[in-house]
Protein backbone atom coordinates (compact mmCIF):
# COMPACT_ATOMS: atom_id res chain seq x y z
CA UNK A 1 0.00 0.00 0.00
CA UNK A 2 1.48 3.72 -0.82
CA UNK A 3 1.71 5.83 1.22
CA UNK A 4 1.86 9.93 0.74
CA UNK A 5 3.66 12.09 2.83
CA UNK A 6 1.72 15.58 4.04
CA UNK A 7 3.38 18.47 2.26
CA UNK A 8 5.60 20.38 4.04
CA UNK A 9 4.77 24.29 4.34
CA UNK A 10 7.84 26.44 3.86
CA UNK A 11 8.35 28.51 7.23
CA UNK A 12 7.72 31.84 6.07
CA UNK A 13 10.99 34.12 7.04
CA UNK A 14 11.43 38.20 7.32
CA UNK A 15 12.60 38.31 3.79
CA UNK A 16 9.66 36.94 2.69
CA UNK A 17 6.93 39.14 1.16
CA UNK A 18 4.21 36.70 2.26
CA UNK A 19 3.87 34.84 5.13
CA UNK A 20 3.20 34.89 9.03
CA UNK A 21 6.64 34.78 10.81
CA UNK A 22 6.55 34.63 14.78
CA UNK A 23 5.37 37.49 16.63
CA UNK A 24 8.58 36.84 19.06
CA UNK A 25 10.52 38.17 15.66
CA UNK A 26 7.86 40.04 13.65
CA UNK A 27 7.08 42.28 16.81
CA UNK A 28 10.48 43.40 17.31
CA UNK A 29 11.26 43.88 13.61
CA UNK A 30 7.42 46.04 12.95
CA UNK A 31 8.68 48.20 16.01
CA UNK A 32 11.93 48.93 14.38
CA UNK A 33 9.81 50.58 11.86
CA UNK A 34 7.98 52.29 14.02
CA UNK A 35 10.83 54.12 15.41
CA UNK A 36 12.33 55.01 12.60
CA UNK A 37 9.50 57.32 11.48
CA UNK A 38 7.90 58.34 15.47
CA UNK A 39 8.56 61.51 15.46
CA UNK A 40 8.72 62.35 12.09
CA UNK A 41 5.31 61.56 11.67
CA UNK A 42 4.49 64.27 14.38
CA UNK A 43 6.65 67.18 13.59
CA UNK A 44 4.83 68.24 10.59
CA UNK A 45 1.60 68.38 12.29
CA UNK A 46 3.30 70.46 15.22
CA UNK A 47 4.65 72.96 13.08
CA UNK A 48 1.33 73.84 11.73
CA UNK A 49 -0.32 73.64 14.66
CA UNK A 50 1.55 76.10 16.19
CA UNK A 51 1.02 78.17 13.16
CA UNK A 52 -2.74 78.19 13.55
CA UNK A 53 -2.17 79.00 17.15
CA UNK A 54 -2.75 75.23 18.55
CA UNK A 55 0.12 75.73 21.32
CA UNK A 56 0.59 73.97 25.03
CA UNK A 57 -1.31 74.98 27.26
CA UNK A 58 -3.68 77.76 24.98
CA UNK A 59 -7.08 78.08 24.15
CA UNK A 60 -6.50 75.12 21.96
CA UNK A 61 -4.33 72.72 24.71
CA UNK A 62 -7.01 69.78 24.35
CA UNK A 63 -7.52 69.80 20.76
CA UNK A 64 -3.53 69.78 20.09
CA UNK A 65 -2.80 66.65 21.95
CA UNK A 66 -6.33 64.85 20.50
CA UNK A 67 -4.65 65.88 17.11
CA UNK A 68 -1.55 64.33 17.64
CA UNK A 69 -3.25 61.25 19.19
CA UNK A 70 -4.92 61.06 16.24
CA UNK A 71 -2.02 61.38 13.69
CA UNK A 72 -0.12 58.39 15.44
CA UNK A 73 -3.87 56.06 15.08
CA UNK A 74 -3.92 57.09 11.45
CA UNK A 75 -0.20 56.08 10.51
CA UNK A 76 -1.40 53.27 11.54
CA UNK A 77 -4.33 52.25 9.99
CA UNK A 78 -3.29 53.59 6.46
CA UNK A 79 -0.39 51.18 7.22
CA UNK A 80 -2.41 48.07 7.55
CA UNK A 81 -4.36 49.00 4.64
CA UNK A 82 -1.34 49.95 2.84
CA UNK A 83 0.05 46.70 3.32
CA UNK A 84 -3.37 44.51 3.26
CA UNK A 85 -5.04 46.45 0.11
CA UNK A 86 -8.97 46.79 -0.18
CA UNK A 87 -10.31 46.66 -3.70
CA UNK A 88 -7.77 48.80 -5.71
CA UNK A 89 -6.51 51.10 -2.86
CA UNK A 90 -3.19 49.94 -1.29
CA UNK A 91 -0.10 48.39 -3.41
CA UNK A 92 0.31 45.15 -0.98
CA UNK A 93 3.81 45.90 0.06
CA UNK A 94 6.15 46.68 3.03
CA UNK A 95 5.27 50.20 3.14
CA UNK A 96 4.69 52.31 5.78
CA UNK A 97 2.49 55.58 6.00
CA UNK A 98 2.62 58.83 8.34
CA UNK A 99 2.28 62.54 8.41
CA UNK A 100 3.75 63.80 5.00
CA UNK A 101 6.48 66.48 5.88
CA UNK A 102 6.32 67.13 2.20
CA UNK A 103 3.35 69.46 2.87
CA UNK A 104 5.23 71.50 5.81
CA UNK A 105 5.51 74.38 3.28
CA UNK A 106 2.48 74.64 1.60
CA UNK A 107 0.17 74.26 4.69
CA UNK A 108 2.07 76.74 6.72
CA UNK A 109 1.82 79.39 3.84
CA UNK A 110 -2.04 78.66 3.39
CA UNK A 111 -2.26 79.03 7.15
CA UNK A 112 -0.31 82.37 7.21
CA UNK A 113 -2.04 83.63 4.80
CA UNK A 114 -5.37 83.38 6.74
CA UNK A 115 -3.80 84.19 10.00
CA UNK A 116 -2.18 87.43 8.81
CA UNK A 117 -5.58 88.74 7.56
CA UNK A 118 -7.27 88.06 11.00
CA UNK A 119 -4.91 86.60 13.95
CA UNK A 120 -8.11 84.72 15.71
CA UNK A 121 -9.11 82.70 12.78
CA UNK A 122 -6.64 79.91 13.68
CA UNK A 123 -9.36 77.36 13.79
CA UNK A 124 -10.68 78.61 10.16
CA UNK A 125 -7.08 78.21 9.00
CA UNK A 126 -6.81 74.57 10.10
CA UNK A 127 -10.13 74.31 8.79
CA UNK A 128 -9.04 75.30 5.33
CA UNK A 129 -6.07 72.91 5.40
CA UNK A 130 -8.33 69.94 6.11
CA UNK A 131 -11.08 70.97 3.45
CA UNK A 132 -8.25 71.21 1.04
CA UNK A 133 -6.85 67.77 2.12
CA UNK A 134 -9.85 66.09 1.70
CA UNK A 135 -10.01 67.43 -1.96
CA UNK A 136 -6.38 66.98 -2.61
CA UNK A 137 -6.80 63.62 -1.18
CA UNK A 138 -9.39 62.72 -3.75
CA UNK A 139 -7.59 64.17 -6.23
CA UNK A 140 -4.46 62.01 -6.05
CA UNK A 141 -6.43 58.50 -5.48
CA UNK A 142 -7.93 59.66 -8.73
CA UNK A 143 -4.30 59.75 -10.34
CA UNK A 144 -3.44 56.60 -9.48
CA UNK A 145 -5.76 54.76 -11.30
CA UNK A 146 -3.94 56.29 -14.24
CA UNK A 147 -0.48 54.92 -13.32
CA UNK A 148 -0.53 52.18 -16.42
CA UNK A 149 -0.84 54.82 -19.16
CA UNK A 150 1.46 57.08 -17.50
CA UNK A 151 4.36 54.05 -16.57
CA UNK A 152 6.26 54.55 -20.06
CA UNK A 153 7.47 58.03 -18.44
CA UNK A 154 8.99 56.04 -15.88
CA UNK A 155 11.58 53.92 -16.38
CA UNK A 156 14.41 52.33 -14.32
CA UNK A 157 16.16 55.75 -15.28
CA UNK A 158 13.78 58.03 -14.51
CA UNK A 159 12.97 56.19 -11.40
CA UNK A 160 16.03 55.56 -10.06
CA UNK A 161 16.87 59.36 -9.88
CA UNK A 162 13.79 59.63 -8.11
CA UNK A 163 14.81 57.36 -5.73
CA UNK A 164 18.22 59.19 -5.39
CA UNK A 165 16.92 62.50 -4.81
CA UNK A 166 14.95 61.24 -2.03
CA UNK A 167 18.07 59.58 -0.02
CA UNK A 168 19.94 62.63 -0.92
CA UNK A 169 16.85 65.15 0.67
CA UNK A 170 16.88 62.87 3.07
CA UNK A 171 20.18 62.69 4.46
CA UNK A 172 20.38 66.37 5.73
CA UNK A 173 18.08 65.08 7.79
CA UNK A 174 19.57 62.15 9.05
CA UNK A 175 22.54 64.71 10.10
CA UNK A 176 20.49 67.15 12.28
CA UNK A 177 19.24 64.06 13.61
CA UNK A 178 22.98 62.96 14.73
CA UNK A 179 23.48 66.37 15.91
CA UNK A 180 20.31 66.86 18.34
CA UNK A 181 18.39 68.59 16.49
CA UNK A 182 18.90 71.67 14.41
CA UNK A 183 16.63 73.80 16.37
CA UNK A 184 18.10 72.33 19.90
CA UNK A 185 20.16 74.67 21.75
CA UNK A 186 23.08 72.54 22.38
CA UNK A 187 22.48 71.20 18.64
CA UNK A 188 26.42 69.57 17.86
CA UNK A 189 27.48 69.23 21.26
CA UNK A 190 29.79 66.59 21.73
CA UNK A 191 27.40 64.32 23.55
CA UNK A 192 24.81 64.25 20.69
CA UNK A 193 27.36 63.34 18.23
CA UNK A 194 28.95 60.54 20.54
CA UNK A 195 25.37 58.81 20.99
CA UNK A 196 25.11 59.56 17.78
CA UNK A 197 28.41 57.98 16.89
CA UNK A 198 27.96 54.72 19.42
CA UNK A 199 24.66 54.05 18.09
CA UNK A 200 25.63 53.47 14.67
CA UNK A 201 28.85 52.05 15.72
CA UNK A 202 26.50 49.32 17.05
CA UNK A 203 24.20 48.84 14.41
CA UNK A 204 26.79 48.88 12.22
CA UNK A 205 28.45 45.52 14.56
CA UNK A 206 25.17 44.11 14.94
CA UNK A 207 24.38 44.10 11.23
CA UNK A 208 27.44 42.38 9.90
CA UNK A 209 29.43 40.81 12.96
CA UNK A 210 26.44 38.69 14.00
CA UNK A 211 23.87 36.63 12.11
CA UNK A 212 20.26 35.67 12.64
CA UNK A 213 17.64 37.68 14.63
CA UNK A 214 20.82 40.09 15.83
CA UNK A 215 21.88 40.88 12.38
CA UNK A 216 17.80 41.54 11.21
CA UNK A 217 16.72 43.79 14.58
CA UNK A 218 19.99 45.40 14.48
CA UNK A 219 18.35 49.02 14.39
CA UNK A 220 16.17 48.28 16.89
CA UNK A 221 18.93 47.04 19.08
CA UNK A 222 21.17 49.86 18.67
CA UNK A 223 18.52 52.71 19.71
CA UNK A 224 17.67 51.14 22.60
CA UNK A 225 21.22 50.50 23.34
CA UNK A 226 21.25 54.38 22.69
CA UNK A 227 18.72 55.18 25.11
CA UNK A 228 20.84 52.58 27.77
CA UNK A 229 23.81 55.40 27.12
CA UNK A 230 22.12 57.99 27.56
CA UNK A 231 21.13 56.93 30.89
CA UNK A 232 24.77 55.98 31.64
CA UNK A 233 26.10 59.66 30.57
CA UNK A 234 23.55 60.70 33.75
CA UNK A 235 21.14 61.99 30.72
CA UNK A 236 18.09 60.84 32.29
CA UNK A 237 18.09 63.05 35.17
CA UNK A 238 17.53 67.38 33.76
CA UNK A 239 20.14 68.84 33.28
CA UNK A 240 20.77 72.41 32.00
CA UNK A 241 23.63 74.76 30.16
CA UNK A 242 23.97 78.23 29.37
CA UNK A 243 24.84 79.61 26.43
CA UNK A 244 27.41 82.17 25.40
CA UNK A 245 24.40 85.03 25.78
CA UNK A 246 24.39 83.73 29.32
CA UNK A 247 20.71 82.20 28.77
CA UNK A 248 19.58 79.04 30.57
CA UNK A 249 18.26 76.26 28.84
CA UNK A 250 17.49 72.77 29.50
CA UNK A 251 19.40 70.43 27.00
CA UNK A 252 17.18 68.75 23.97
CA UNK A 253 18.91 65.00 24.54
CA UNK A 254 17.31 65.45 28.34
CA UNK A 255 14.65 62.28 28.87
CA UNK A 256 11.61 64.12 29.56
CA UNK A 257 10.05 61.70 32.10
CA UNK A 258 7.26 63.91 32.87
CA UNK A 259 5.64 63.68 29.42
CA UNK A 260 5.15 59.92 30.41
CA UNK A 261 2.96 61.25 33.49
CA UNK A 262 1.65 64.07 31.99
CA UNK A 263 -0.38 61.59 29.21
CA UNK A 264 -3.66 59.86 29.62
CA UNK A 265 -4.04 56.07 29.43
CA UNK A 266 -6.41 55.68 27.19
CA UNK A 267 -8.25 58.24 25.14
CA UNK A 268 -10.78 57.56 22.16
CA UNK A 269 -9.97 59.39 19.15
CA UNK A 270 -12.00 62.11 17.76
CA UNK A 271 -13.65 62.26 14.62
CA UNK A 272 -13.64 65.67 12.33
CA UNK A 273 -12.43 67.45 15.60
CA UNK A 274 -12.04 70.46 13.32
CA UNK A 275 -14.62 71.09 10.70
CA UNK A 276 -13.57 71.28 7.17
CA UNK A 277 -13.85 74.55 5.67
CA UNK A 278 -13.67 74.80 1.37
CA UNK A 279 -11.43 77.51 -0.06
CA UNK A 280 -9.91 77.64 -3.14
CA UNK A 281 -7.11 79.89 -1.97
CA UNK A 282 -5.98 76.45 -0.29
CA UNK A 283 -7.40 73.80 -2.59
CA UNK A 284 -5.23 74.73 -5.62
CA UNK A 285 -2.06 74.74 -3.34
CA UNK A 286 -2.55 71.69 -2.05
CA UNK A 287 -3.96 69.99 -5.20
CA UNK A 288 -0.58 71.04 -6.68
CA UNK A 289 1.73 69.46 -4.00
CA UNK A 290 -0.59 66.33 -4.23
CA UNK A 291 0.60 65.79 -7.61
CA UNK A 292 4.19 66.19 -6.29
CA UNK A 293 3.71 63.50 -3.67
CA UNK A 294 2.15 61.52 -6.60
CA UNK A 295 5.70 61.41 -8.23
CA UNK A 296 7.36 60.83 -4.67
CA UNK A 297 5.08 57.87 -3.73
CA UNK A 298 6.07 56.35 -7.37
CA UNK A 299 10.01 56.63 -6.37
CA UNK A 300 9.29 55.30 -3.00
CA UNK A 301 7.66 52.21 -4.49
CA UNK A 302 10.27 51.96 -6.80
CA UNK A 303 13.20 51.97 -4.08
CA UNK A 304 10.92 49.50 -1.83
CA UNK A 305 10.85 46.85 -4.69
CA UNK A 306 14.45 47.51 -6.29
CA UNK A 307 15.87 47.46 -2.32
CA UNK A 308 13.98 44.55 -0.72
CA UNK A 309 12.54 42.67 -3.59
CA UNK A 310 15.74 43.08 -6.21
CA UNK A 311 12.86 43.58 -8.82
CA UNK A 312 10.96 46.77 -10.82
CA UNK A 313 7.03 47.85 -9.03
CA UNK A 314 4.37 46.52 -11.37
CA UNK A 315 1.65 48.89 -12.38
CA UNK A 316 -0.56 47.63 -9.90
CA UNK A 317 1.34 47.76 -7.36
CA UNK A 318 2.26 51.55 -8.05
CA UNK A 319 -0.90 52.82 -8.61
CA UNK A 320 -2.52 50.65 -5.68
CA UNK A 321 0.26 52.56 -3.92
CA UNK A 322 -0.57 55.67 -4.88
CA UNK A 323 -4.28 55.43 -4.71
CA UNK A 324 -3.83 54.61 -0.89
CA UNK A 325 -1.63 57.74 -0.33
CA UNK A 326 -4.36 60.02 -1.94
CA UNK A 327 -7.53 57.95 0.26
CA UNK A 328 -5.63 57.59 3.05
CA UNK A 329 -4.83 61.48 3.06
CA UNK A 330 -8.70 62.00 2.76
CA UNK A 331 -9.25 59.82 5.74
CA UNK A 332 -6.79 61.32 7.67
CA UNK A 333 -8.01 65.15 6.84
CA UNK A 334 -11.52 63.70 8.56
CA UNK A 335 -9.73 63.32 11.73
CA UNK A 336 -8.09 66.05 11.11
CA UNK A 337 -4.34 65.20 10.34
CA UNK A 338 -1.87 66.40 7.72
CA UNK A 339 -2.27 64.34 4.67
CA UNK A 340 -0.56 61.00 4.86
CA UNK A 341 1.67 59.44 2.35
CA UNK A 342 4.38 56.50 2.03
CA UNK A 343 7.66 57.65 4.41
CA UNK A 344 10.61 57.55 2.64
CA UNK A 345 12.59 56.61 5.61
CA UNK A 346 11.37 53.52 5.95
CA UNK A 347 12.27 52.89 2.43
CA UNK A 348 15.53 52.95 3.96
CA UNK A 349 15.19 50.69 6.74
CA UNK A 350 13.96 47.94 3.76
CA UNK A 351 16.92 48.78 1.49
CA UNK A 352 19.38 48.04 4.76
CA UNK A 353 17.56 45.41 6.09
CA UNK A 354 16.00 43.84 3.44
CA UNK A 355 13.08 42.74 5.73
CA UNK A 356 10.13 42.94 4.11
CA UNK A 357 7.49 40.59 5.61
CA UNK A 358 4.58 42.62 5.34
CA UNK A 359 3.27 40.89 8.89
CA UNK A 360 6.16 42.12 10.85
CA UNK A 361 5.47 45.73 9.13
CA UNK A 362 1.77 45.34 10.13
CA UNK A 363 2.85 44.52 14.08
CA UNK A 364 4.60 47.99 13.85
CA UNK A 365 1.47 49.36 12.64
CA UNK A 366 -0.49 48.08 15.12
CA UNK A 367 1.81 49.63 17.69
CA UNK A 368 0.84 53.05 15.91
CA UNK A 369 -3.00 52.04 16.49
CA UNK A 370 -2.07 51.57 20.67
CA UNK A 371 -0.29 54.28 20.81
CA UNK A 372 -3.10 56.09 19.63
CA UNK A 373 -5.31 54.94 21.98
CA UNK A 374 -2.86 54.62 24.97
CA UNK A 375 -1.13 58.02 25.15
CA UNK A 376 1.08 57.03 27.78
CA UNK A 377 2.64 54.47 25.55
CA UNK A 378 2.99 56.91 22.51
CA UNK A 379 4.98 59.36 24.99
CA UNK A 380 7.18 56.45 25.70
CA UNK A 381 8.52 56.67 22.04
CA UNK A 382 8.25 60.57 21.73
CA UNK A 383 11.28 61.11 24.11
CA UNK A 384 13.39 59.49 22.24
CA UNK A 385 16.71 61.70 21.87
CA UNK A 386 17.04 62.83 18.44
CA UNK A 387 20.81 61.84 18.25
CA UNK A 388 19.88 58.15 18.93
CA UNK A 389 17.81 58.15 16.02
CA UNK A 390 20.28 59.97 14.00
CA UNK A 391 22.79 57.27 14.54
CA UNK A 392 20.35 54.84 12.88
CA UNK A 393 18.93 57.46 10.09
CA UNK A 394 22.37 58.47 8.54
CA UNK A 395 23.19 54.55 7.27
CA UNK A 396 19.03 54.27 6.40
CA UNK A 397 19.09 56.97 4.44
CA UNK A 398 22.03 56.30 2.44
CA UNK A 399 20.68 53.50 1.84
CA UNK A 400 17.92 55.10 -0.19
CA UNK A 401 20.50 56.76 -2.73
CA UNK A 402 22.23 53.24 -3.06
CA UNK A 403 18.71 51.89 -4.45
CA UNK A 404 18.52 54.63 -6.64
CA UNK A 405 21.57 53.51 -8.05
CA UNK A 406 20.85 49.59 -8.38
CA UNK A 407 17.45 50.88 -10.50
CA UNK A 408 19.95 52.91 -12.11
CA UNK A 409 22.70 50.12 -13.33
CA UNK A 410 20.13 47.78 -13.73
CA UNK A 411 20.62 48.34 -17.86
CA UNK A 412 24.43 49.27 -19.03
CA UNK A 413 24.92 52.55 -18.68
CA UNK A 414 25.07 55.08 -21.79
CA UNK A 415 25.97 58.44 -22.56
CA UNK A 416 22.62 59.24 -22.79
CA UNK A 417 21.46 58.19 -19.42
CA UNK A 418 24.73 59.42 -17.33
CA UNK A 419 23.70 62.96 -19.26
CA UNK A 420 20.19 62.44 -17.83
CA UNK A 421 20.82 61.61 -14.16
CA UNK A 422 23.81 64.19 -14.24
CA UNK A 423 21.86 67.11 -15.29
CA UNK A 424 18.61 65.04 -13.49
CA UNK A 425 20.64 66.10 -10.22
CA UNK A 426 22.56 68.70 -10.72
CA UNK A 427 20.00 70.89 -12.18
CA UNK A 428 16.74 69.20 -10.63
CA UNK A 429 18.17 67.94 -7.24
CA UNK A 430 20.20 71.55 -6.86
CA UNK A 431 17.54 73.55 -7.12
CA UNK A 432 14.67 72.29 -4.75
CA UNK A 433 18.20 71.83 -2.62
CA UNK A 434 19.17 75.16 -2.34
CA UNK A 435 15.23 77.07 -2.19
CA UNK A 436 16.90 80.73 -2.10
CA UNK A 437 17.52 81.00 -5.49
CA UNK A 438 13.71 80.43 -6.43
CA UNK A 439 12.76 83.32 -3.39
CA UNK A 440 12.06 85.94 -6.61
CA UNK A 441 9.91 83.44 -8.21
CA UNK A 442 6.26 82.89 -8.16
CA UNK A 443 5.11 81.27 -4.95
CA UNK A 444 3.12 78.22 -7.09
CA UNK A 445 7.16 77.71 -8.52
CA UNK A 446 8.34 77.62 -4.81
CA UNK A 447 5.73 74.94 -3.70
CA UNK A 448 6.51 72.88 -6.19
CA UNK A 449 10.82 73.35 -7.11
CA UNK A 450 11.43 74.38 -3.48
CA UNK A 451 12.15 71.99 -0.78
CA UNK A 452 13.74 68.76 -1.11
CA UNK A 453 14.38 68.75 -4.42
CA UNK A 454 12.63 65.18 -5.22
CA UNK A 455 10.23 67.10 -7.52
CA UNK A 456 12.42 68.81 -9.68
CA UNK A 457 15.11 66.35 -10.01
CA UNK A 458 11.97 64.37 -10.98
CA UNK A 459 10.58 66.54 -13.61
CA UNK A 460 13.73 67.13 -15.37
CA UNK A 461 14.55 63.50 -15.73
CA UNK A 462 10.79 63.00 -16.92
CA UNK A 463 11.74 66.03 -19.71
CA UNK A 464 15.11 64.75 -20.07
CA UNK A 465 13.85 61.08 -20.86
CA UNK A 466 11.64 62.10 -23.27
CA UNK A 467 13.80 64.46 -25.75
CA UNK A 468 17.04 63.16 -25.04
CA UNK A 469 18.04 61.01 -28.70
CA UNK A 470 18.77 57.31 -27.47
CA UNK A 471 22.61 56.81 -28.24
CA UNK A 472 22.96 55.35 -31.44
CA UNK A 473 23.92 51.29 -31.43
CA UNK A 474 27.28 50.33 -31.22
CA UNK A 475 29.43 49.90 -34.16
CA UNK A 476 30.49 46.49 -35.08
Amino acid sequence: MKTTEPKQTKMATPYDLDGRIPLKYAIPLGMQHVLAMFVGNLTPLIVVMGICGFTVGGEYGGLRISLLQNAMLIAGLITLLQLYPVGPIGGKLPIVMGTSSGFIGVCSSVAVGIVSKDPNAGMLAYGALMGACIIGGIFEGALGFCIRPLRKFFPPVVTGTVVMAIGLSLINVGINFFGGGNKAADFGSWENLLLGLLVLVIILVLKHGTKGFTSQSSILIGIIAGYIIAALMGLVLPKTGVTADGVEYTKAWVLQWDKIANEKWFALPAIMPVKPVFRLDAIIPICIMFIVTAVETIGDISGITEGGLGREATDKELSGGVICDGIGSAIAAVFGVLPNTSFSQNVGLVGMTKIVNRFAIACGAVFLILAGLFPKLGAVVSIMPQSVLGGAAVIMFASIVVSGIQLITREKLTPRTITLVAVSLGLGFGLGANGNVLAKMPQWMQYVFGGSGIVPAALVAIVLNLVLPQDAPAAE
